[in-house]
């Protein structure tokens, strides 16, 4: 019971990485703010671990404060905040356009850099915190198909260092997780958008790992547990590869 005692706030947490993540860490003890845009996703999964559901937009600062508030209100002070939620568009890059790099990064980076602005404050005041970020490695090795989603992720790992730098003396770590190919609806997808394109970049994927499979939520979940539990408080500023050895995408 890690989690005994805490109170944890999990973006996009409706499906995928996100539920197993929201499942693991009300397994281990926590009180969990499921938060998604889908917000009849998100009570299903708060059902299931007797948390609480709330909608939230990552890409609107009101709707954060929102959602924030309410968390707070409801649960209490937030000790762990896993900025989960993902979004991409699967093309060639020189197919995509402005619209779509804005609908990729408000989700993908500026959603994180919100959401933390938003719980930091607290955190520091209190002198205790868990943040915990899902990046990529897509974000360090490139990803055929998701040129902007693997700049956003990057991104992801360079802020996630620079918060660990600067709040480590508030006794506040910040890690990162780096999943490779992982069997979440955002990866399945790929196949429907570019057909047989899609599905030979997925098989490429999964090749390019040592274990040759997809990984599952639930592995990811671990990762992400670990990360902000006590066991690895000695640790900030990491990005850890959870992609079954995956060299390139």
């Amino acid at each position: 019971m890690r989690f005994a005692d805490r109170i944890a706030l999990v973006t996009g947490g409706a499906s995928g990485i996100g539920a197993a993540t929201c499942r693991r860490l009300a397994a281990e003890g926590a009180r969990v703010a499921v938060t998604d845009l889908d917000l009849a996703g998100a009570g299903r999964v708060a059902d299931e671990v007797d948390g609480e559901a709330y909608e939230l937009d990552v890409r609107i600062d009101d709707s954060i404060r929102t959602a924030v508030e309410a968390a707070e209100r409801d649960l209490g002070p937030i000790d762990v905040l896993v900025n989960n939620a993902g979004y991409d568009e699967w093309g060639w890059f020189t197919e995509t356009d402005a619209a779509l790099w804005d609908r990729v990064l408000s989700v993908n980076l500026r959603g994180v850099i919100a959401v933390t602005h938003s719980l930091l404050p607290g955190m520091q005041e209190r002198r205790r915190g868990r943040i915990v970020n899902t990046a990529s490695e897509a974000g360090r090795v490139g990803s055929s198909g998701s040129a902007v989603y693997s700049a956003a992720k990057a991104g992801v790992i360079g802020f996630t260092k620079t918060i660990a730098i600067e709040n480590g003396r508030f006794g506040i770590t910040c890690n990162a997780v780096a999943p490779g190919p992982i069997d979440t609806p955002l990866l399945v997808g790929a196949p429907e958008r570019l057909g047989d394109l899609g599905k030979r970049i997925v098989e490429k994927m999964i090749g390019s790992t040592n274990l040759r499979r997809l990984g599952r939520p639930e592995e990811v979940a671990a990762a992400i547990a670990f990360l902000a539990s006590d066991d690895a408080s000695y640790i900030t500023g990491q990005a850890l590869g959870v992609s079954g050895g995956l060299a390139r995408i």
